[in-house]
């Protein structure tokens, strides 16, 4: 075990009941955005929705997995790449593709039906691959991480604000209308201020710590956007289908990921790092990535596939 693996985060219980219902804040506002309709796309580009759902649920995990591998981080470091590659896809995915010339109706089909497999994919992606990883094995028998526990907790955190807000949004379109804005400033106000005070309160260690992370989250993230753009190329799909893949597997839910960590794994010092950094880096390489394909927008328009 290294230093970083011993360290844990200094949240207090009630602040992380504050995290809690942050995160439902922000699920129940994103829905309030979100349509049934939105599931019905897989219908109209099911080839589309197919590869990204497998490239973001299935492949990210399992290359993340060989990342922990191959570059052998910190078992704690190890453990939050898997614990983020497992994540659902991030809350800013749909405005980065749109901004990108992506496909935005592939990318909200994506994001949804991630949303929802997330209640399975990441509690099975966490303990499949954390287990078949000896250095991450350990902690989860540390811990006793049981899949049905983290299944039970992404219903209350994910599930129901989701479910909440897309009945709202359907019974009350014009309360939702409204709202959607307001929601979206208001949580995203709340959650960098809750990160801003979990930052004060343990800058220590993220002065110390985020340097050793720096880089295997770099290297995951870029392999993840890579991985979400190749894959929708080699299945043939266009060029703005690729960007909205390559965003749906690359941006994570790292808030969300945060919650896990203090949840289930009392803070554990490698995981929360790696998720908080992750939370910060991807916005900034999503937001250039995203600038760099809006100066090359692609021929014609994206195809139903």
């Amino acid at each position: 075990m290294t230093e970083i693996d011993a360290i844990r985060l200094n949240f207090t219980p009630g602040s992380l009941i504050a995290l809690d219902v942050i995160l439902a804040f922000v699920l129940f506002g994103v829905a309030l955005d979100m349509k049934v309709e939105d599931f019905k796309g897989i219908a109209t580009a099911p080839r589309g929705t197919l590869i990204g759902l497998a490239a973001h649920s299935l492949l990210l995990p399992a290359v993340a997995y060989l990342l922990t591998i191959t570059l052998r981080p910190a078992p704690s470091i190890a453990l939050g790449m898997l614990l983020v590659a497992s994540c659902p896809s991030g809350n800013i995915s749909n405005f980065l593709v749109n901004y990108a010339h992506g496909n935005p109706a592939l990318s909200v089909t994506i994001a949804a039906f991630s949303m929802l497999g997330s209640i399975f994919f990441t509690p099975f992606n966490i303990a499949f691959w954390g287990e078949m990883n000896p250095a991450t094995r350990d902690i989860l028998h540390e811990v006793a991480l049981s899949p049905w526990e983290v299944f039970g907790t992404i219903i209350v955190l994910l599930a129901i604000p989701t479910v909440l807000g897309m009945t709202i949004a359907h019974r009350f379109p014009r309360f939702a209308a409204r709202a959607r804005r307001p929601f979206r400033i208001l949580s995203l106000l709340f959650f960098a201020v809750f990160i801003v005070g979990g930052l004060a309160a343990n800058i220590q260690y993220f002065a110390k710590y985020v340097p050793q992370v720096a880089l295997f989250v770099f290297v995951l993230n870029a392999v993840a956007l890579a991985l979400g753009y190749y894959a929708a190329k080699f299945a043939g799909l266009p060029e703005a289908d690729r960007r909205a893949v390559s965003f749906e597997v690359g941006i994570q839910n790292s808030g969300f990921g945060l919650a896990l960590v203090f949840n289930f794994f009392g803070g554990l010092g490698g995981m929360a790092i790696v998720a908080a950094w992750w939370g910060i880096w991807h916005l900034l390489a999503g937001t250039t990535l995203a600038t760099w394909w809006r100066r090359r927008p692609p021929a014609g328009r994206w195809a139903e596939t």
